[in-house]
């Protein structure tokens, strides 16, 4: 006779499996897109008319109403009609990520070719599930776009949440360890780089719709373990944010903000219980 843990489990699964898509299946559909949209990351060469792409947008299709399928009943539209939109949005998204692309081998003196960061750097594959969870996101789907933003971190350290609001020729270097929350705003041509945290001050779960993370205007670079908090905070455009800065606070358009640090040399005779003083 099953024991009652097994019971549990049992029940629960039989409770919570209606409701949710799939992780694997999740998983696979974001690969297989990006495997269709840039051959870096398939080494499929052999298709010679649009035909045979549409062919394979149309598996695409089948394989996210298949996802869709246990959360049909939380959506606002029909599962065709979800994929129909998600598939007219995809050139647009194709183009933004081009621009994403181009961005990052222009601001990196490392990068060698637009190819080379379209197939390895972690922060253009952030990015690419970012844009296409922001897509399922603001079609109101549930559950599925936060599944594929934490694959993503799961392979790069970038936690994008897809509600955040980023525009067009975004550029994250190196990646590891970048944050940015809910309602973040980013506007173009942004750079932003490891460590980046752009979150919010501790809110009551009551103020979970209004808008808790910072508004960073075009043109900004963002330095590593740069914090930015609060929904209220608007870095301005064409500011420089150092690195190891806290801000809680707006910044005016064009400002310069950085960390500064006293550093004393500490004599051989002086007590070692002095602590080191600190100018921020």
């Amino acid at each position: 006779m099953a024991n009652d843990f097994a019971k549990q489990i049992l029940e629960n699964r039989h409770n919570r499996n209606a409701i949710l898509p799939s992780k694997q299946e999740s998983y696979q559909f974001i690969d297989n897109l990006i495997e269709l949209l840039y051959p870096h990351y398939s080494g499929e060469y052999e298709y010679f008319a649009p035909e045979e792409i549409d062919g394979q947008l149309s598996l695409l299709k089948r394989d996210l109403k298949k996802i869709m399928q246990p959360i049909k009943n939380q959506l606002k539209q029909p599962v065709n009609q979800i994929g129909s939109e998600f598939f007219k949005a995809l050139p647009e998204i194709y183009n933004q990520l081009w621009m994403d692309a181009r961005a990052i081998y222009e601001g990196d003196p490392a990068a060698r070719s637009m190819d080379e960061v379209i197939s390895a750097y972690p922060g253009f594959y952030a990015i690419y599930t970012y844009r296409v969870a922001h897509e399922f996101y603001k079609l109101g789907v549930p559950i599925f776009p936060r599944i594929i933003s934490e694959y993503a971190h799961i392979k790069t350290g970038v936690d994008i949440h897809p509600g955040a609001a980023i525009g067009e020729s975004l550029f994250i270097d190196h990646g590891t360890g970048v944050v940015v929350g809910q309602t973040t705003n980013i506007g173009k041509n942004v750079k932003i780089y490891q460590g980046v945290s752009l979150g919010a001050l501790s809110v009551s779960k009551e103020m979970s719709d209004t808008k808790r993370h910072p508004t960073i205007e075009d043109n900004v670079v963002i330095y590593s373990n740069a914090t930015i908090l609060g929904g209220k905070t608007v870095i301005g455009h064409d500011s420089i944010i150092g690195g190891n800065v806290w801000l809680t606070e707006s910044v005016p358009p064009y400002s310069i903000v950085y960390h500064q640090a006293k550093v004393s040399v500490r004599q051989k005779e002086s007590s070692m219980e002095s602590a080191p003083e600190f100018i921020i």
